[in-house]
Protein backbone atom coordinates (compact mmCIF):
# COMPACT_ATOMS: atom_id res chain seq x y z
CA UNK A 1 0.00 0.00 0.00
CA UNK A 2 2.34 2.95 -1.58
CA UNK A 3 0.54 5.99 -1.27
CA UNK A 4 0.27 7.88 -4.74
CA UNK A 5 1.42 11.32 -5.67
CA UNK A 6 -2.00 12.64 -5.12
CA UNK A 7 -2.11 11.92 -1.95
CA UNK A 8 0.33 14.26 -0.61
CA UNK A 9 -1.12 16.87 -3.20
CA UNK A 10 -4.32 16.83 -1.85
CA UNK A 11 -3.07 16.61 1.93
CA UNK A 12 -1.28 20.02 0.88
CA UNK A 13 -3.87 21.63 -0.78
CA UNK A 14 -6.26 21.18 2.29
CA UNK A 15 -3.84 22.80 4.17
CA UNK A 16 -3.17 25.23 2.05
CA UNK A 17 -7.57 25.91 2.29
CA UNK A 18 -7.21 25.91 6.46
CA UNK A 19 -4.84 28.40 6.37
CA UNK A 20 -6.68 30.89 4.36
CA UNK A 21 -4.47 30.68 1.20
CA UNK A 22 -1.19 31.69 3.31
CA UNK A 23 2.70 30.66 2.83
CA UNK A 24 3.60 27.63 5.07
CA UNK A 25 6.91 25.82 5.27
CA UNK A 26 8.17 22.61 7.04
CA UNK A 27 11.28 20.83 7.31
CA UNK A 28 12.20 17.17 7.84
CA UNK A 29 13.85 15.61 10.40
CA UNK A 30 17.69 16.31 10.97
CA UNK A 31 19.67 13.17 11.03
CA UNK A 32 20.87 12.54 14.80
CA UNK A 33 23.85 11.13 16.42
CA UNK A 34 23.81 7.33 17.47
CA UNK A 35 27.62 6.50 18.40
CA UNK A 36 31.06 8.50 18.04
CA UNK A 37 30.91 9.32 13.91
CA UNK A 38 27.55 7.31 12.80
CA UNK A 39 23.54 8.42 12.65
CA UNK A 40 20.59 6.64 14.01
CA UNK A 41 18.22 5.32 11.17
CA UNK A 42 16.51 7.96 9.78
CA UNK A 43 12.67 8.38 10.65
CA UNK A 44 10.95 11.25 9.06
CA UNK A 45 9.17 13.95 10.40
CA UNK A 46 4.98 12.60 10.52
CA UNK A 47 3.95 15.98 9.50
CA UNK A 48 6.09 16.30 6.40
CA UNK A 49 6.00 13.02 5.49
CA UNK A 50 2.02 13.50 5.46
CA UNK A 51 2.63 16.36 3.17
CA UNK A 52 4.99 15.04 1.11
CA UNK A 53 6.40 11.14 1.76
CA UNK A 54 9.95 12.16 1.45
CA UNK A 55 11.86 9.64 3.66
CA UNK A 56 14.96 11.91 3.37
CA UNK A 57 16.79 13.87 6.12
CA UNK A 58 16.91 17.91 5.83
CA UNK A 59 14.99 18.64 2.92
CA UNK A 60 11.91 21.10 3.06
CA UNK A 61 8.88 21.63 1.95
CA UNK A 62 7.20 25.47 0.43
CA UNK A 63 3.52 26.55 -0.07
CA UNK A 64 2.22 29.45 -1.28
CA UNK A 65 -1.67 29.14 -0.78
CA UNK A 66 -2.29 31.65 -2.87
CA UNK A 67 -1.07 30.67 -6.06
CA UNK A 68 -1.11 26.70 -5.74
CA UNK A 69 2.51 26.36 -6.38
CA UNK A 70 4.93 24.08 -4.44
CA UNK A 71 8.30 23.55 -4.11
CA UNK A 72 10.82 21.33 -2.22
CA UNK A 73 14.15 22.40 -1.49
CA UNK A 74 16.93 19.71 -1.71
CA UNK A 75 19.58 19.95 1.38
CA UNK A 76 23.49 20.59 0.14
CA UNK A 77 25.17 16.95 0.34
CA UNK A 78 28.65 16.85 0.20
CA UNK A 79 30.26 14.34 -2.52
CA UNK A 80 31.69 12.44 0.54
CA UNK A 81 28.62 11.88 2.15
CA UNK A 82 26.46 11.00 -1.11
CA UNK A 83 29.59 8.08 -1.70
CA UNK A 84 28.65 6.50 1.77
CA UNK A 85 25.27 7.20 1.94
CA UNK A 86 23.50 8.27 -1.02
CA UNK A 87 20.69 10.89 -1.51
CA UNK A 88 17.47 11.56 -3.02
CA UNK A 89 17.57 13.07 -6.63
CA UNK A 90 15.24 15.58 -7.82
CA UNK A 91 13.31 13.55 -10.12
CA UNK A 92 12.46 11.17 -7.91
CA UNK A 93 11.49 13.33 -5.38
CA UNK A 94 8.78 15.21 -7.59
CA UNK A 95 7.77 11.89 -8.39
CA UNK A 96 7.18 10.68 -4.96
CA UNK A 97 5.67 14.00 -3.68
CA UNK A 98 3.92 15.63 -6.92
CA UNK A 99 5.23 18.89 -5.71
CA UNK A 100 5.95 21.92 -9.05
CA UNK A 101 9.82 21.69 -8.97
CA UNK A 102 12.86 21.17 -6.47
CA UNK A 103 14.86 24.04 -5.56
CA UNK A 104 18.33 24.73 -3.82
CA UNK A 105 18.58 26.17 -0.29
CA UNK A 106 20.36 29.54 -2.01
CA UNK A 107 17.20 29.50 -4.29
CA UNK A 108 14.80 28.89 -1.44
CA UNK A 109 16.42 31.90 0.49
CA UNK A 110 15.37 34.53 -2.65
CA UNK A 111 12.21 32.02 -2.95
CA UNK A 112 10.83 33.36 0.63
CA UNK A 113 12.25 36.71 1.01
CA UNK A 114 10.30 37.28 -2.46
CA UNK A 115 7.43 35.42 -0.13
CA UNK A 116 7.77 37.87 2.76
CA UNK A 117 7.19 40.99 0.75
CA UNK A 118 3.36 39.65 -0.16
CA UNK A 119 2.81 37.48 3.21
CA UNK A 120 3.31 38.81 6.66
CA UNK A 121 2.74 35.36 7.82
CA UNK A 122 3.99 32.30 7.27
CA UNK A 123 3.38 29.11 9.15
CA UNK A 124 5.77 26.55 10.24
CA UNK A 125 5.14 23.31 12.25
CA UNK A 126 5.94 24.64 15.29
CA UNK A 127 6.43 23.45 19.22
CA UNK A 128 4.88 20.35 20.25
CA UNK A 129 2.10 21.05 22.58
CA UNK A 130 3.55 18.48 25.50
CA UNK A 131 6.73 19.25 24.83
CA UNK A 132 6.74 20.18 28.97
CA UNK A 133 7.06 16.62 29.27
CA UNK A 134 9.43 15.20 27.28
CA UNK A 135 12.57 13.60 29.04
CA UNK A 136 14.67 13.81 25.62
CA UNK A 137 16.40 16.29 23.54
CA UNK A 138 13.98 16.89 20.81
CA UNK A 139 15.04 17.21 16.94
CA UNK A 140 16.46 20.27 15.97
CA UNK A 141 14.93 21.03 12.01
CA UNK A 142 11.59 23.07 12.97
CA UNK A 143 13.27 25.10 15.42
CA UNK A 144 16.04 25.91 12.98
CA UNK A 145 13.58 26.40 10.08
CA UNK A 146 11.86 28.68 12.49
CA UNK A 147 14.61 30.49 13.55
CA UNK A 148 15.88 31.28 9.87
CA UNK A 149 11.99 32.18 8.96
CA UNK A 150 11.86 34.49 11.82
CA UNK A 151 15.08 36.43 9.95
CA UNK A 152 12.40 37.05 6.73
CA UNK A 153 9.20 36.78 7.67
CA UNK A 154 7.41 39.88 9.97
CA UNK A 155 5.32 36.77 11.89
CA UNK A 156 6.10 32.96 12.66
CA UNK A 157 2.86 31.27 13.40
CA UNK A 158 2.68 27.48 13.77
CA UNK A 159 0.57 25.27 12.30
CA UNK A 160 0.47 22.13 14.38
CA UNK A 161 -2.69 21.91 15.57
CA UNK A 162 -4.21 22.41 11.65
CA UNK A 163 -2.52 19.63 10.49
CA UNK A 164 -3.67 17.52 13.79
CA UNK A 165 -7.31 18.37 13.05
CA UNK A 166 -6.93 17.09 9.47
CA UNK A 167 -4.85 13.94 9.79
CA UNK A 168 -6.73 12.57 12.61
CA UNK A 169 -10.14 11.59 10.33
CA UNK A 170 -8.10 9.08 8.27
CA UNK A 171 -8.89 8.75 4.17
CA UNK A 172 -9.13 5.52 2.97
CA UNK A 173 -5.94 4.73 1.91
CA UNK A 174 -4.79 5.20 5.54
CA UNK A 175 -6.54 2.99 6.90
CA UNK A 176 -5.72 0.63 4.31
CA UNK A 177 -2.09 1.10 5.40
CA UNK A 178 -3.27 0.67 9.38
CA UNK A 179 -5.07 -2.59 8.49
CA UNK A 180 -1.81 -4.21 6.56
CA UNK A 181 0.54 -2.85 10.00
CA UNK A 182 -1.92 -4.34 12.31
CA UNK A 183 -2.73 -7.63 10.35
CA UNK A 184 1.31 -7.95 10.19
CA UNK A 185 1.63 -7.10 13.95
CA UNK A 186 -0.87 -10.28 14.71
CA UNK A 187 0.86 -12.67 12.85
CA UNK A 188 3.77 -11.88 14.91
CA UNK A 189 1.33 -12.33 18.32
CA UNK A 190 -0.29 -15.67 16.59
CA UNK A 191 3.49 -17.22 16.00
CA UNK A 192 4.76 -15.83 19.49
CA UNK A 193 1.39 -17.59 21.63
CA UNK A 194 2.59 -20.71 19.43
CA UNK A 195 6.26 -20.76 19.98
CA UNK A 196 6.69 -19.15 23.94
CA UNK A 197 6.99 -22.99 25.61
CA UNK A 198 10.47 -23.07 23.47
CA UNK A 199 11.56 -19.54 24.12
CA UNK A 200 13.81 -18.72 26.88
CA UNK A 201 14.45 -14.68 26.88
CA UNK A 202 12.41 -11.39 26.59
CA UNK A 203 14.96 -10.79 23.39
CA UNK A 204 14.55 -14.02 21.67
CA UNK A 205 10.09 -13.02 21.89
CA UNK A 206 11.56 -9.21 20.51
CA UNK A 207 13.98 -11.15 17.48
CA UNK A 208 10.73 -13.37 16.39
CA UNK A 209 8.76 -10.07 15.55
CA UNK A 210 11.82 -8.00 13.97
CA UNK A 211 12.50 -10.99 11.90
CA UNK A 212 8.73 -11.24 10.93
CA UNK A 213 8.37 -8.00 10.06
CA UNK A 214 11.83 -7.13 8.00
CA UNK A 215 10.83 -10.28 6.19
CA UNK A 216 7.45 -9.09 5.40
CA UNK A 217 8.98 -6.30 4.21
CA UNK A 218 8.32 -3.59 7.09
CA UNK A 219 10.24 -0.89 8.06
CA UNK A 220 10.54 -2.71 11.39
CA UNK A 221 8.93 -1.80 14.30
CA UNK A 222 6.92 1.12 14.56
CA UNK A 223 8.71 2.02 18.36
CA UNK A 224 10.79 0.07 20.60
CA UNK A 225 9.29 -3.23 21.63
CA UNK A 226 7.96 -3.81 25.11
CA UNK A 227 8.90 -7.30 25.58
CA UNK A 228 8.13 -7.54 29.61
CA UNK A 229 8.15 -10.46 31.91
CA UNK A 230 7.08 -10.68 35.49
CA UNK A 231 7.58 -6.77 37.50
CA UNK A 232 8.91 -5.51 34.22
CA UNK A 233 5.50 -5.47 33.19
CA UNK A 234 4.97 -2.75 35.93
CA UNK A 235 7.16 -0.03 33.84
CA UNK A 236 4.96 0.76 31.37
CA UNK A 237 7.90 1.70 28.32
CA UNK A 238 10.03 -1.29 29.95
CA UNK A 239 12.08 -1.76 26.77
CA UNK A 240 15.54 -3.56 27.75
CA UNK A 241 14.00 -6.81 26.79
CA UNK A 242 16.85 -8.80 28.22
CA UNK A 243 15.39 -10.77 30.95
CA UNK A 244 15.05 -14.74 31.14
CA UNK A 245 11.13 -15.66 30.86
CA UNK A 246 10.14 -17.43 34.47
CA UNK A 247 7.49 -20.04 34.89
CA UNK A 248 4.64 -18.74 36.81
CA UNK A 249 5.34 -15.19 35.49
CA UNK A 250 3.29 -12.99 32.90
CA UNK A 251 4.57 -12.16 30.03
CA UNK A 252 3.17 -8.58 29.08
CA UNK A 253 3.81 -7.41 25.01
CA UNK A 254 3.45 -4.28 23.41
CA UNK A 255 4.22 -4.11 20.26
CA UNK A 256 3.82 -2.55 16.66
CA UNK A 257 4.90 -2.56 12.81
CA UNK A 258 5.40 -0.13 11.03
CA UNK A 259 4.42 -0.65 7.19
CA UNK A 260 4.11 1.62 4.30
CA UNK A 261 4.35 5.03 6.93
CA UNK A 262 1.73 3.81 9.31
CA UNK A 263 1.88 1.82 12.76
CA UNK A 264 -0.27 -0.36 14.59
CA UNK A 265 -0.37 -0.78 18.24
CA UNK A 266 -1.17 -3.87 20.19
CA UNK A 267 -0.45 -5.13 23.66
CA UNK A 268 -1.52 -8.90 24.96
CA UNK A 269 -0.11 -10.42 28.30
CA UNK A 270 0.47 -14.37 28.10
CA UNK A 271 1.18 -16.54 30.91
CA UNK A 272 4.39 -18.35 30.99
CA UNK A 273 3.67 -21.73 32.06
CA UNK A 274 0.71 -22.23 33.99
CA UNK A 275 -0.89 -19.28 35.72
CA UNK A 276 -1.76 -19.03 38.72
CA UNK A 277 -5.27 -18.03 40.17
CA UNK A 278 -4.61 -14.41 41.02
CA UNK A 279 -3.24 -13.89 37.65
CA UNK A 280 -5.55 -15.50 36.03
CA UNK A 281 -8.37 -12.94 38.30
CA UNK A 282 -6.35 -9.86 37.17
CA UNK A 283 -6.24 -10.71 33.31
CA UNK A 284 -9.62 -11.69 33.02
CA UNK A 285 -10.46 -8.11 35.40
CA UNK A 286 -8.80 -6.33 32.19
CA UNK A 287 -9.87 -8.31 29.65
CA UNK A 288 -13.46 -7.65 30.99
CA UNK A 289 -13.24 -3.85 31.04
CA UNK A 290 -11.49 -3.59 27.80
CA UNK A 291 -14.30 -5.27 26.39
CA UNK A 292 -16.80 -3.01 27.88
CA UNK A 293 -14.76 0.37 27.26
CA UNK A 294 -14.45 -0.21 23.52
CA UNK A 295 -18.66 -0.60 23.52
CA UNK A 296 -18.37 2.73 24.82
CA UNK A 297 -17.49 4.31 21.27
CA UNK A 298 -18.78 5.60 18.33
CA UNK A 299 -19.30 8.88 16.83
CA UNK A 300 -21.19 11.45 18.26
CA UNK A 301 -19.63 10.31 21.87
CA UNK A 302 -18.51 13.01 23.99
CA UNK A 303 -14.83 12.48 24.53
CA UNK A 304 -15.11 13.44 28.20
CA UNK A 305 -17.96 11.10 28.82
CA UNK A 306 -15.67 8.10 27.71
CA UNK A 307 -12.87 8.98 29.71
CA UNK A 308 -15.12 9.54 32.48
CA UNK A 309 -17.31 6.01 32.40
CA UNK A 310 -14.07 4.01 31.29
CA UNK A 311 -12.31 5.44 34.89
CA UNK A 312 -15.28 4.20 36.07
CA UNK A 313 -15.26 0.88 34.59
CA UNK A 314 -11.72 0.73 35.45
CA UNK A 315 -12.15 1.30 38.94
CA UNK A 316 -14.43 -1.37 39.75
CA UNK A 317 -12.47 -3.63 38.43
CA UNK A 318 -9.91 -2.63 40.82
CA UNK A 319 -12.37 -2.65 43.60
CA UNK A 320 -12.86 -6.54 42.74
CA UNK A 321 -9.12 -7.55 42.68
CA UNK A 322 -9.33 -5.74 46.73
CA UNK A 323 -6.95 -3.20 44.82
CA UNK A 324 -9.34 -0.15 46.39
CA UNK A 325 -12.15 -0.16 49.08
CA UNK A 326 -13.40 2.95 48.19
CA UNK A 327 -14.38 4.92 44.77
CA UNK A 328 -12.61 7.84 45.80
CA UNK A 329 -9.28 7.07 46.58
CA UNK A 330 -7.58 8.57 43.47
CA UNK A 331 -4.07 7.34 44.63
CA UNK A 332 -4.86 4.11 44.55
CA UNK A 333 -6.79 4.07 41.40
CA UNK A 334 -3.80 5.56 39.65
CA UNK A 335 -1.05 3.19 41.49
CA UNK A 336 -2.80 0.38 39.27
CA UNK A 337 -3.91 2.29 36.81
CA UNK A 338 -1.13 4.96 36.16
CA UNK A 339 -1.76 5.65 32.06
CA UNK A 340 -4.15 7.13 29.71
CA UNK A 341 -7.12 4.79 28.27
CA UNK A 342 -6.50 5.48 24.75
CA UNK A 343 -4.40 7.68 22.05
CA UNK A 344 -5.02 8.38 18.41
CA UNK A 345 -2.87 5.76 15.49
CA UNK A 346 -1.56 6.47 12.88
CA UNK A 347 1.74 7.71 11.40
CA UNK A 348 2.80 8.23 15.26
CA UNK A 349 2.32 5.62 17.28
CA UNK A 350 0.72 8.08 19.41
CA UNK A 351 -0.87 10.20 16.60
CA UNK A 352 -2.52 13.15 17.70
CA UNK A 353 -6.24 13.61 17.88
CA UNK A 354 -6.01 17.12 18.29
CA UNK A 355 -8.54 17.42 21.77
CA UNK A 356 -11.89 16.60 19.74
CA UNK A 357 -15.17 17.14 22.03
CA UNK A 358 -16.73 14.33 19.88
CA UNK A 359 -15.32 11.04 18.25
CA UNK A 360 -15.83 11.09 14.57
CA UNK A 361 -15.97 8.56 11.81
CA UNK A 362 -12.58 8.29 10.31
CA UNK A 363 -11.13 8.44 13.73
CA UNK A 364 -8.41 5.38 15.13
CA UNK A 365 -7.34 5.22 18.58
CA UNK A 366 -6.00 3.07 20.99
CA UNK A 367 -8.53 1.19 23.62
CA UNK A 368 -5.90 0.35 26.52
CA UNK A 369 -6.62 -0.76 30.07
CA UNK A 370 -4.21 -2.07 32.33
CA UNK A 371 -3.32 -3.23 36.09
CA UNK A 372 0.04 -2.65 37.23
CA UNK A 373 0.65 -4.31 40.98
CA UNK A 374 4.26 -3.64 41.90
CA UNK A 375 3.88 -5.46 45.15
CA UNK A 376 2.76 -8.69 43.43
CA UNK A 377 5.19 -8.70 39.94
CA UNK A 378 2.01 -8.43 37.38
CA UNK A 379 1.55 -6.74 35.23
CA UNK A 380 -1.32 -6.80 32.62
CA UNK A 381 -2.38 -4.56 29.70
CA UNK A 382 -4.86 -5.69 27.02
CA UNK A 383 -4.30 -3.43 24.22
CA UNK A 384 -6.54 -3.13 20.34
CA UNK A 385 -6.53 -0.40 17.78
CA UNK A 386 -10.17 0.92 17.20
CA UNK A 387 -12.12 2.58 14.07
CA UNK A 388 -15.10 4.90 14.48
CA UNK A 389 -17.05 4.38 12.13
CA UNK A 390 -20.32 6.13 10.57
CA UNK A 391 -22.03 3.61 12.86
CA UNK A 392 -20.25 2.95 15.63
CA UNK A 393 -16.97 1.23 15.51
CA UNK A 394 -14.59 -1.42 14.15
CA UNK A 395 -12.07 -3.35 16.18
CA UNK A 396 -9.10 -3.72 13.78
CA UNK A 397 -7.13 -5.91 15.76
CA UNK A 398 -10.67 -8.36 16.70
CA UNK A 399 -8.52 -11.46 14.68
CA UNK A 400 -6.39 -11.53 17.51
CA UNK A 401 -7.62 -13.38 20.90
CA UNK A 402 -7.68 -11.17 24.20
CA UNK A 403 -6.75 -15.02 25.85
CA UNK A 404 -4.36 -15.27 28.87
Amino acid sequence: MVMSREFYIENRSQLAKRLGGGVFVLTAYSKQQRTNDTSQRFEQEANFWWLTGIEAAQWQLIVDGTRNKSWLVAPHIKDINYIFDGGLSAEDAVGISGVDTVISSDEATVLLRDLAKKHIVVYAIGEHQHVEYFDFVQNPADKKLRESLTRIFATVRGCRKDITALRRIKQPEEIAALRQAIDLTIEGFELIKEKLPTLKYEYEVEAEFGYLFRRKGAFGHAYDPIVAGGLHACTLHYDTNDDTLKKRELLMLDVGARHHGYSADISRTYAVGKPTKRQIAVHAAVQAAQTEIINLLGPGVSVEEYHKRSDAIMIDALMSLDLMTNKDDTASFRKYFPHAISHGLGIDTHDGLGGPKYFEAGMVLTVEPGIYINEESIGVRIEDDILITKSGYENLSVKLSTDL
